[in-house]
């Protein structure tokens, strides 16, 4: 239904038609996803330790850094 959906907006609609109903497939994809348990909020969100960024810190300021 995606694909019939984006199909329609591409032949019927223009550019920005297409790019709206492709960045609404995604909005509801994603609140599908975590609606039903599979991401939390916190999967998008790197977290660090506190002693993780500590070492960071030096790392930088010794010129070690890698990226």
């Amino acid at each position: 239904m995606a694909g019939m959906a984006l199909g329609f907006a591409a032949y019927f609609g223009d550019f920005w038609a297409f790019l709206l109903v492709l960045g609404l497939g995604v909005v509801g994809l994603v609140v599908g996803c975590s609606l039903e348990g599979d991401y939390g909020p916190g999967d998008f969100v790197r977290h660090r330790d506190r002693q993780q960024r500590i070492r960071d810190d030096r790392r930088r300021t010794r010129g070690d850094w890698q990226f």
